[in-house]
């Protein structure tokens, strides 16, 4: 039973963290759902890292205001979103930070209103918004929700019964929405994803417990050594704190230890709470070390107590790393060159092509690990050139890089290239002597000439546009869908090849995976050429992991 009437900004941080925490002890679950049963699914892992991400913000200081942490947790979120799944999640936030503003501890009637704002928000951000995606699952529960708190504009309790049942009851009708998830018998996982936070949300709020909301912040979730401070950056808890609880008083409870947790996440960061009834170790960054120490005395018995000034350790830090000769005059800064481009790249041979087409920055990402749309500006920001391109080489980073976009201070294209082969036909395709949209439109014409195949394994029992796939059986996708399926990758190579080249094509790249060898992709390369000897057929290192072959025709 949910006894808060209103939501102040510390009680929403927790909220936050118990639904990240939720949604990471689930991550591989939801990575499971992915509609294609292929070994990298991620949607579980781009949403917990964007929620990770949105949790260290909103950690960084004390929040007493609603807005200002959901600002915070907003902020988080939009630097850290990571493919598709990410980025709505943090567009979620966004807009649910945006109807906040103003607000000092919010009403069920302004979380409802909220929630809608959030998903507005997430919808616009999409070029094509489709049904029966975490969009649709948002939607729904918003709009039930605001229905909700016309009836009782004061019970959060009813309010997140309606947000949880409408959730669960919009998530099964999303295979009824796209083929795609009925054939492969899974509900959405972006859906999945976002009811888990939801349900952490409101286990916060009814003192359940469903995680360990500070290991999300704790690297490996315990101390497994000395306490190694970074004295680099900002100092924003000026005392390290560490003691030991032990001879706990005998009506403590693993809830009083959680409650504690949480009351130190509430007065500074970097809190690791480990252990047992027997002995809790305890550490926390705070500007308050006397309120650590009494929220410790309420459970027991204090031992090996230990403050450290981490102010005056950065003074110490500081002078110790000081130059010992005067800085030398800045190197006047060169002007910015009129073109720079910027690639996505996974695997040392796509990489190494990237550098020789004079691609600038490669952000390391792909398909098994998309990169933020931080690590996205970041790159952009790292090139000097008044005008970017870049190329997501991925279809579940196009929305990341679209929003890294945005938020730059200069002229940027976002190619939508959905895997690298298109990357590198759009590259080749740059002209310096033209304007930067001339280019870009040059560069995606080039991009959607490049037809692919890929060929991996499958990770479950499934079935995909008839095909019958069995868990470890090789399959191939054609243009990103999955036609091809056997046991042996020579063959499911060579019956792939069947639809992907056609008459008029001149050109078949061989791009071979890290987990093949290059003897075994020159016999395929040979196998290629001598059944397609009108086109001309290159064998080149991509080094991607889990795709054993990524096959371009031009």
């Amino acid at each position: 039973m949910i006894q808060h009437k209103v939501i102040d900004g510390l009680l929403l941080r927790d909220m936050v963290l118990a639904g990240a925490a939720l949604l990471e002890k689930n991550r591989e679950a939801v990575d499971a759902l992915n509609v294609f049963p292929v070994p990298d699914g991620d949607t579980g892992t781009n949403m917990s890292l964007t929620m990770q991400s949105a949790t260290k913000e909103v950690n960084s200081k004390e929040f007493l205001r609603a807005d200002e942490a959901a600002a915070a947790i907003a902020k988080g979120a939009l630097r850290g979103a990571r493919g598709n799944s990410g980025v709505i999640t943090s567009q979620l936030l966004r807009g649910f930070s945006t109807a906040l503003k103003g607000v000092e501890k919010i009403t069920p009637v302004q979380f409802a209103n909220a929630l809608k704002a959030g998903a507005d928000k997430a919808y616009k951000a999409v070029m094509k918004p489709k049904e029966g995606t975490i969009l649709t699952v948002a939607r729904v529960i918003a709009e039930d929700a605001l229905k909700q708190v016309e009836k009782a504009p004061d019970d959060y309790d009813a309010l997140f019964n309606v947000i949880l049942k409408s959730g669960e009851a919009i998530l099964k009708r999303t295979p009824e929405m796209l083929p795609v998830l009925k054939s492969a018998g899974v509900v959405d996982s972006g859906g999945r994803g976002l009811l888990l936070i939801y349900t952490g949300y409101a286990a916060c709020l009814r003192g359940e417990e469903i995680e360990d909301p500070a290991a999300l912040m704790a690297g490996d979730g315990a101390i497994a050594g000395p306490d190694m401070h970074d004295l680099s950056g900002d100092i924003h808890f000026a005392y390290c704190t560490e003691f030991a609880i032990q001879n706990f008083r005998e009506d403590c409870t693993e809830g009083d230890v959680d409650s504690f947790r949480r009351r130190l996440n509430r007065i500074g960061d970097c809190v690791q709470v480990t252990g047992d009834m027997t002995k809790t170790s305890v550490h926390v960054h705070t500007n308050n070390p006397g309120n650590a120490i009494e929220y410790g005395l309420e459970l027991g018995e204090l031992v090996e107590l230990k403050i450290d000034n981490l102010l005056e350790m950065k003074r110490a830090w500081e002078k110790e790393n000081a130059p010992e000769q005067p800085d030398e005059p800045a190197a006047p800064v060169e002007p910015a060159k009129p073109f720079g481009m910027v690639a996505v790249s996974l695997g040392e041979g796509f990489s190494n092509i990237f550098r020789d087409l004079t691609v600038d920055h490669i952000v390391e990402g792909g398909q098994t690990m998309n990169p933020s749309i931080d690590d996205i500006l970041s790159a952009i920001n790292a090139v000097n050139a008044q005008c970017v391109f870049v190329f997501p080489n991925n279809g579940n980073v196009i929305l990341a890089a679209q929003q890294a976009a945005e938020l730059a201070e200069k002229e940027v294209h976002v190619i939508p290239t959905k895997n690298v082969a298109m990357g590198i036909a759009a590259a080749v395709a740059f002209q310096p002597e033209i304007s930067g949209e001339e280019n870009a439109q040059r560069m995606a014409e080039a991009a959607q000439h490049v037809k692919t195949g890929t060929v991996t394994y499958a990770v479950r029992d499934s079935e995909f546009n008839g095909v019958q796939m069995h868990k470890g059986d090789i399959i191939g996708m054609h243009n990103g869908q999955i036609e091809y399926s056997g046991d042996s990758i020579h063959d499911v190579v060579m019956e792939m090849m069947k639809a992907v080249v056609e008459p008029g094509d001149e050109l078949i790249t061989v791009y071979y995976g890290a987990d093949t060898t290059e003897e075994d992709a020159q016999a395929m390369t040979a196998d290629i050429a001598a059944a397609y000897p009108n086109c001309d057929v290159e064998c080149l290192l991509g080094g991607q992991p889990l795709y054993y072959y990524l096959i371009s025709v031009e």
